[in-house]
């Protein structure tokens, strides 16, 4: 039985990549994928899906793994957290990169205590602005620029993807 679940929005990617995500993610949750495309009005010319998902906990970061080095789309994908594991979020944006945050059962990230210690000192050093580095690891940045993409799917289609038991 799965034991955990989550939501993968590709929120835009170049047509001829549309296969290739699927395949990219039938290859992790063991299950044919055929997502519903949509226009993405804010990237024009791109298309959009959404997925629920449930699978065995780690699929969002392999699901995230599987799409890494392709630069030409920006996607989101969570993971609620399940009994012993927490949650994450994962997001990709090409011009930031990747991001990857622990999420507890409430939806917050957390921050391991190693990031905010290492925060703390660059700060002390003069190397950061501790309030610029906090952002950086709650993901301000791919929040502000996901932002129009998420806010152009309002309403758009929702399939659940199940993985192979």
């Amino acid at each position: 039985m799965a034991a955990a679940r989550g939501v993968l929005y590709v929120h835009s990617a170049q047509p001829a990549l549309c296969p290739h995500i699927e395949w990219a993610v039938a290859g992790v949750i063991g299950v044919p994928v055929d997502l519903t495309w949509t226009a993405q009005p804010a990237a024009p010319g791109t298309l959009r899906a959404q997925a629920e998902w449930e699978g065995r906990p780690g699929t969002a970061a392999a699901i995230t793994s599987s799409f890494m080095g392709w630069q030409r789309i920006r996607f989101e994908i969570t993971e609620d957290a399940s009994p012993g594991v927490d949650g994450s979020r994962h997001a990709y944006t090409p011009s930031l990169g990747a991001f990857t945050a622990v999420v507890g059962a409430n939806g917050d990230i957390l921050i391991p205590e190693d990031r905010l210690r290492n925060v703390m000192l660059m700060a002390a050093q003069g190397r950061a602005v501790i309030e610029d580095e906090l952002d950086r690891l709650l993901g301000k940045q791919w929040d502000e620029e996901l932002e129009s993409f998420r806010y152009a799917g309002e309403g758009a289609p929702v399939r659940w993807l199940h993985a192979a038991v």
